[in-house]
């Protein structure tokens, strides 16, 4: 898997750079309207609060949830709601998860990663399939997570690998562990499969 860089030890501000750096490229190339997929959980939002202050044309950039839970926009486990209080101040179009919806291409597709292997709500008992024709499903996690426990809407492993790069930030020992897995081929977990299927630049902070 030579397209898979590891960055460890980095901190929230470079992860920001990062991105910033990949969003001001797509801007400078792309006529229009570019999109973004990114994560919910806790450790995303401290880099969307720094990134929302970067001098980025944000009324062009489209924002897309990875997954959600299935909750008012105003409930505390939306990450859509979350995701609209930082990014839609400073101009960007925050774009909800609804069954039916056809994803765009990304500039980025930024993911998170569990313990278990899931990414998105694609979690190891929804046997995420590479080929999936469906490009947003509908889920309900086994087991339902005790802080979350919601059905979700989630992008699919198709709809997460149509992007220019991947973009993955985890935490944790455990995490890292699992996620090595993956690279040497160990186990078939859902960060597994969307591994072995992406063929664009793949970028994780640890």
């Amino acid at each position: 898997m030579s397209n898979i860089a590891t960055i460890p030890g980095a901190e929230d501000r470079a992860i920001a750079d990062w991105i910033e750096a990949r969003l001001a490229a797509a801007l400078s190339t792309t006529p229009g309207e570019v999109a973004v997929c990114v994560p919910g959980g806790s450790t995303p939002f401290p880099i969307l609060a720094d990134l929302a202050t970067r001098a980025l044309d944000w009324s062009r950039i489209a924002v897309w949830p990875g997954d959600d839970r299935i909750v008012g926009e105003d409930h505390p486990a939306s990450n859509v709601g979350r995701i609209r209080a930082l990014l839609e101040p400073v101009g960007a179009r925050i774009v909800p998860l609804a069954e039916g919806a056809l994803p765009p291409h990304f500039a980025v597709t930024w993911l998170g990663m569990g313990a278990d292997g899931h990414i998105a709500s694609l979690f190891p008992n929804t046997d995420p399939d590479p080929a999936d024709p469906i490009r947003l499903r509908r889920l309900t996690p086994d087991p339902l997570p005790p802080e979350a426990p919601f059905d979700r809407l989630t992008l699919t492993i198709p709809a997460l690998l149509d992007s220019d790069e991947l973009l993955i930030v985890m935490r944790g020992e455990d995490k890292r562990a699992v996620f090595d897995g993956a690279l040497r081929g160990e186990h078939d977990l859902p960060i597994a499969r969307l591994l072995r299927a992406a063929r664009q630049p793949v970028t994780c902070f640890t």
